[in-house]
């Protein structure tokens, strides 16, 4: 009797994770950057918090990255851009980074425009909002 009681409450507690978005401890940590500012220096801090929490993690296999880019901060993703080799690096390195689809129509620009290593996603701060209900950790330098 006790057996079948732990294996019902076991199938419970694993229906209930999967209706909440939780079925299971990442093996991984995980990470999202936000960076809605046009500022040089602010996307270079941005971009040494990933490489420390690369380094500080283990390594890109321990760590999921992700750059988070909307706004006035969309500027620094073009392709003549003056941070672009840092944001290649960055890429070669695991993290992600990702432009907002919102933002580069707003501001009239194609993928013709930007850093042909980038990637992309609808809304920037529904991809924000999203990362963090799956239990990524939020940063904003």
């Amino acid at each position: 009797m006790i057996r079948r009681s732990t294996l019902l409450l076991a199938a419970l507690v694993a229906v209930s994770a999967l209706f909440t978005g939780c079925a299971s401890t990442p093996d991984k940590e995980r990470v999202v950057i936000q960076v809605s500012d046009n500022d040089p220096g602010k996307w270079n801090l941005a971009l040494n918090n990933a490489k420390n929490v690369q380094n500080v993690s283990g390594g890109p296999d321990k760590v999921d990255v992700e750059i988070v880019v909307y706004g006035p901060g969309i500027d620094m993703l073009k392709a003549d851009s003056t941070t672009a080799n840092r944001v290649n690096a960055a890429i070669k390195d695991g993290v992600q980074v990702v432009a907002c689809e919102n933002t580069m129509r707003k501001m009239k620009l194609t993928k013709a425009d930007m850093n042909p290593s980038i990637s992309y996603v609808p809304g920037g701060v529904i991809e924000i909002m999203q990362r963090q209900k799956q239990g990524w950790a939020y940063i904003r330098p």
